[in-house]
């Protein structure tokens, strides 16, 4: 895929995922991705838990559930976990800002890298918004000081491609 535009127009986030296993190699190049994303003073502020055993990608599943909701999370076949680093930047700003200050932003530009990566690759991918993480800490020992940046959801997508609705430039762009 060349177009970068057209691979964000195809990027959406998968609620129905084939019953295929996703290939390890396939995930490895979705991290590797992240491991390029940008970062604030080339911090790097992350890690991540790629979780691929079937009976683990179960239980990963199970966090993302509460109250009977996201079923469709039972038929991702991957997760990666992203999680917050600590971040060092550079001397100047060092004594300006917490060490965290762009941690946040540096963990979505490693997110939407995989997401993107996934999506190059033939993947769906979902960014799950709840889930319980103190399952994730317990199920994976994850220090608590440690920080979730995300849980994204993956596998073969049988999603039918959406028009995506979204605000159009004039609304949400100001040329000066």
């Amino acid at each position: 895929m060349s177009d970068f535009l057209e691979l964000c127009e195809l990027r959406q986030s998968c609620r129905k995922f084939a019953d295929k296993s996703v290939e390890h190699e396939k995930l490895v190049k979705c991290v590797e991705a992240a491991r390029l994303a940008p970062s604030a003073c080339n911090s790097e502020p992350w890690s991540f838990v790629v979780v691929e055993t079937p009976e683990i990608v179960s239980k990963v599943a199970k966090t993302g559930q509460p109250n009977g909701m996201n079923q469709y999370l039972s038929g991702a076949k991957a997760f990666i976990i992203v999680l917050e680093e600590h971040a060092v930047l550079m001397q100047p700003l060092r004594g300006m800002l917490d060490s965290q200050y762009f941690a946040k932003g540096d963990l979505g530009a490693a997110t939407e890298h995989i997401c993107l990566e996934a999506e190059s690759l033939g993947l769906g991918s979902l960014i799950v918004g709840v889930y319980d993480r103190p399952a994730l800490r317990e199920l994976f020992d994850i220090p608590a000081e440690k920080q979730f940046g995300a849980l994204i959801a993956i596998g073969y997508s049988e999603d039918a491609p959406r028009k995506k609705q979204r605000k159009s430039l004039d609304e949400i762009v100001k040329y000066y």
